[in-house]
């Protein structure tokens, strides 16, 4: 395979569940904001910080309120991270070789990026317009992802495609999850330990992990339980341990994959040894950075030894600013 193909593919795969991820991130934090108590501090400007846009925000918006931050987030096209800017550079990743990919994919990615085209103003009058908005980008996406299990030869050509989409999905995981240690609660509200419990639940809901945490953890909603269940879990799709555990068996059957194996298995050793002990917001913080850093290795390991064959030729749309990468790194 080309590895210009190659680094389309994973690109593709990449932005696509940026995309889905930055509307969960967005609905999950709205659900948060609702179920605050009285006198928690929260401020809008942690989803740019969380997500490492901050810097970029800045250079466009002095204005730190929802509409702008959510209009930053979800369709300004100066954001390579917007939803708008990565449904648009993964259908353009996807034109050129389209002989690689199940015929229906074009058509659905087309009607994602037509979807978004119509109805991202609507993101903008107000949050339930929001949700239903974002949530039909995650079902869409869903298709999307669903058609390539179904209907694409599981070769090399997928391998590159779920290398991106788990590297991305993890590294999002991670962004989702550290929005909680943003959260200021009163300490001594009696409302802040129900508060706390819903906080983690509505981050659960945000990941679609809520049943399957009440299945193999318990009914209770503990923030310790939640961060353990969404880093380590070995089966729930969405965590991370099982995003480096498909990480891996993709490099697997790849040539010449013992570093990108190795960065890795450095990242999972790391993860299994850290213990949590506390879920002081610093600590966790600290501990999601580090697996950020982590997965940015991964990437760079990869792109140095899949992609950088025409570095000097013209990108993928959207590869060359890459605020979420560039902050692992």
């Amino acid at each position: 395979m080309l590895s210009r193909v190659a680094e389309s593919l994973y690109w593709m795969a990449r932005y696509l569940e940026r995309a889905e991820n930055t509307a969960r991130l967005i609905n999950s934090t709205t659900q948060v904001l609702l179920d605050l108590p009285r006198g928690a501090s929260f401020g809008w400007d942690v989803l740019i910080k969380v997500a490492g846009l901050d810097a970029l925000y800045h250079q466009h918006h002095t204005e730190l309120d929802e509409h702008h931050i959510m209009r930053f987030l979800i369709q300004d096209e100066r954001n390579p991270s917007a939803i708008v800017s990565c449904i648009g550079y993964a259908r353009e990743n996807s034109r050129t070789f389209r002989e690689v990919l199940p015929m229906e994919f074009w058509e659905r990615i087309n009607a994602l990026h037509l979807y978004i085209q119509r109805n991202a103003a609507k993101t903008t009058l107000g949050r339930t317009e929001r949700y239903q908005v974002l949530n039909e980008i995650i079902l869409r996406r869903q298709s999307i992802v669903g058609l390539l299990m179904g209907s694409m030869s599981h070769d090399i050509a997928y391998q590159f495609i779920k290398l991106g989409r788990n590297i991305e999905r993890a590294d999002m995981t991670t962004r989702i999850l550290d929005v909680n240690s943003a959260v200021l609660l009163p300490r001594d509200s009696a409302a802040s330990g129900p508060a706390l419990e819903r906080l983690w639940m509505g981050t659960l809901t945000g990941l679609s992990a809520y049943q399957m945490y009440r299945r193999h953890v318990g009914v209770h909603v503990r923030g310790r339980e939640v961060a353990d269940f969404l880093l380590r879990d070995p089966h729930f799709p969405r965590s991370v341990n099982h995003c480096l555990g498909e990480i891996e068996t993709c490099l697997s059957v790849l040539p010449r994959q013992a570093t990108c194996i190795q960065a890795s298995r450095q990242a999972w050793r790391r993860l299994e040894s850290t213990q949590l002990k506390e879920m002081a917001p610093v600590v966790l913080h600290e501990y999601l950075d580090q697996i950020q850093a982590d997965l940015g290795v991964i990437h760079d390991t990869i792109a140095r030894q899949y992609f950088h064959l025409h570095q000097n030729l013209p990108q993928p749309a959207g590869q060359t600013t890459n605020p979420s990468t560039q902050s692992q790194s």
